[in-house]
């Protein structure tokens, strides 16, 4: 049997971790050593550090099936939060090129696409952290607050065209992340949850 608490650690220790690469950035930043263009570098780190996050909370349900551990299902909220917390944080960065200006922010949002794309995946990211509690769940239901947190399928989506859009020259990075959701999507179809949940 388990010792009761064994995996308590893990949930404050993956917060700690996620936020490290802010606090490193608004250092780099204070120093002055994020380059010739820190707004456009910080902008892409941010963004970047959304996506990973945000493909680490969907890969937590199919390592789970795959190896039956217990401990994937105990980080996946905080990984989706966290990676809420880095797209708020990129789109406040972007604002912030754009002079705190929201109808300039609004121009662009309506005439570039690539912008489009990611703020919905920002606001279909929105409700999610929103309903984050077991208090959402209670008070939605579990069968609706579950359709609900499907948002998260069309906003990773987005959020790789996003990131697809915004890279001109070298796409590795968005291939990479590409396959990486076929992959994970592949894992969901070919093995699918088995187990029962009671109402």
């Amino acid at each position: 049997m388990k010792p009761p608490g064994r995996w308590n650690w893990l949930v404050p220790a993956v917060s700690v971790g996620g936020l490290l690469p802010a606090a490193v950035l608004a250092a780099d930043a204070m120093r002055g050593v994020l380059g010739a263009n820190p707004i456009k570098q910080a902008t892409h780190q941010t963004g970047q550090l959304a996506l990973i996050l945000l493909l680490l909370s969907l890969a937590c349900t199919p390592l789970r099936r795959l190896t039956h551990w217990p401990w994937p299902a105990r980080i996946r909220k905080a990984l989706g939060l966290l990676a809420f917390f880095y797209a708020a944080l990129h789109l406040g960065i972007y604002l912030l090129d754009q002079d705190l200006s929201l109808s300039q922010m609004a121009q662009d949002i309506l005439k570039r696409p690539f912008v489009t794309v990611g703020f919905l995946a920002l606001l279909l990211l929105l409700p999610l952290a929103l309903t984050s509690t077991p208090r959402s769940v209670a008070r939605l239901g579990f069968a609706r607050w579950t359709r609900l947190h499907r948002l998260v399928y069309p906003a990773v989506g987005l959020a790789t065209l996003h990131y697809w859009w915004g890279v001109k020259k070298d796409h590795t990075g968005p291939l990479i992340v590409v396959l990486g959701l076929i992959a994970l999507f592949a894992v969901r179809w070919l093995w699918p949850d088995k187990r029962k949940r009671k109402t």
